[in-house]
């Protein structure tokens, strides 16, 4: 099969076995991989696959099953799916665990269904699960035009949060308002900690989803309310950041993060339980949807990275495999 592999950090198109199955697992043909930020990261050496997980990147696909396990129940060969993987998405043909799979939303095509899992997981488990949100309180979502930005405002907005967003541009903030954030700030103009303080009448937020870190972990802390919880999901603007701690004890400030990909199957597939049964029907109804800003083919993904590095998306970017 042809697949992408990793050389001296860069992108290269290369043929691989196809791989085998476990009993629990079933073989997708791969119509569609999304990329994610952990791709930009695990090409760079930052960010290696877990033990027995495939080293060819991908964490996201749509497609066909073609094959499957032994003790898989619940998946038909020919059955389309998207799904979850901890590896192996840019490919002609992955591997994944049966549960971790969730059926194509009625009217998607391919690209749309491969622009979910990853982002909506992501969402579903650190915004819901670990952060509580709850409807009538308020979230500031960082980063809000990227994938996990425009699929957090569209949840937030669907349970009934008010979402504040932070963005880079006029244009991406005019996008996350279309979406459903009730304020979007452009950090390159304005200060979010100030704008933040203004607009909620020095109260603050109740739930607050980054992935910049660095310098933005002490000014997130001027922007919660009393009983806040701060959500870290990655680290672009980098690992080390100093913090008074007294708001903290104050506010009784709760701080959390995590990382999906490493989790084991058992947690992931309690959340595609949630999402089938939460935001499925969302989808299926169109009152939320996958903002996609273009696709490439397989053999382009070292131009599919180095859009998502320019930060010039607006929304998720996928690769396309021809049939």
């Amino acid at each position: 099969m042809r697949a992408i592999e990793i050389i001296e950090q860069s992108l290269q198109l290369t043929d691989r076995p196809i791989p085998e199955i476990s009993e629990t697992e079933v073989l997708i043909k791969v119509s569609a991989a999304g990329i994610n930020r952990p791709d930009i990261m695990q090409r760079k050496g930052l960010y290696p696959a877990p033990e027995g997980a495939s080293d060819i990147p991908g964490l996201e696909v749509s497609g066909t099953v073609i094959k499957v396990g032994s003790h898989v129940t619940q998946l038909n060969v020919g059955e389309q799916v998207c799904a979850l993987c901890t590896g192996g998405g840019y490919a002609e043909f992955c591997a994944v665990n049966a549960n971790l799979c969730l059926p194509i939303p009625k009217g998607f095509n391919f690209i749309q269904a491969a622009a979910l899992p990853e982002t909506f997981f992501t969402v579903w488990s650190n915004v819901f699960d670990r952060g509580q949100l709850k409807s009538n309180e308020s979230i500031l979502i960082h980063g809000g035009s990227s994938g996990i930005g425009t699929t957090a405002i569209q949840l937030a907005k669907a349970f009934g949060a008010k979402v504040y967003v932070t963005a880079g541009s006029d244009e991406k903030c005019n996008f996350c308002k279309k979406l459903g954030a009730y304020v979007s700030i452009n950090y390159k103009k304005n200060d979010f900690v100030t704008e933040i303080k203004r607009l909620t009448q020095d109260q603050g937020v109740d739930v607050i989803l980054d992935m910049i870190g660095g310098d933005y972990f002490p000014r997130n802390l001027k922007c919660m309310n009393f009983d806040g919880r701060l959500i870290q999901i990655a680290l672009q603007n980098g690992i080390k950041s100093e913090i008074n701690l007294l708001p903290v004890m104050l506010k009784r400030l709760t701080i959390t993060g995590s990382t999906l990909r490493a989790r084991d199957n058992a947690f992931k597939e309690d959340i595609a339980t949630q999402l089938l049964n939460n935001v499925w029907p969302l989808l299926e109804s169109a009152k939320i949807k996958p903002i996609i800003h273009t696709s490439f083919p397989l053999h382009q993904a070292d131009k599919a990275h180095q859009l998502m590095e320019s930060s010039q998306h607006i929304g998720k970017i996928i690769l396309t495999l021809s049939s």
